[in-house]
């Protein structure tokens, strides 16, 4: 799994930082690292020069294989709160995304009879 780091004019990015945010996000999303092929990271100061709360945004975007990309958001004060959460929640739509297409697959399990006819087998139908 690729990890690629952008900011804004605003945020100050360097190197301890961009580990942090690297490190944190393997440890939260590091289940599927064989199913994503990249995460982009987007950080921005969404008040610029002036400081409030919830100003800090992170937005990533999960690139899975083979499936369309998934986007989260996540506010907060500064920056590294806002990459926690955002991966976070990341990890909640992947357990989400991934758990529904396992569902499609074991929906339309099919199997050989024994004359060669293909049968499609629905979980919990006798």
């Amino acid at each position: 799994m690729q990890i690629q780091i952008s900011s804004d004019k605003n945020i100050s990015m360097h190197a301890k930082l961009s580990n942090l945010i690297e490190s944190d996000l393997h440890r939260i999303l590091d289940r599927y690292e064989d199913e994503l092929t990249r995460v982009e990271v987007h950080l921005t100061d969404e008040n610029g020069d002036k400081s409030g709360p919830q100003d800090k945004r992170c937005l990533l975007e999960a690139r899975p294989r083979n499936h369309q990309s998934l986007t989260v958001t996540n506010d907060s004060a500064d920056i590294q709160t806002a990459v926690s959460g955002a991966a976070n929640k990341m990890q909640r739509l992947l357990i989400t995304t991934f758990g529904r297409i396992e569902d499609k697959h074991r929906d339309l399990t099919t199997r050989q009879s024994g004359e060669g006819q293909n049968l499609v087998l629905k979980p919990g139908l006798d």
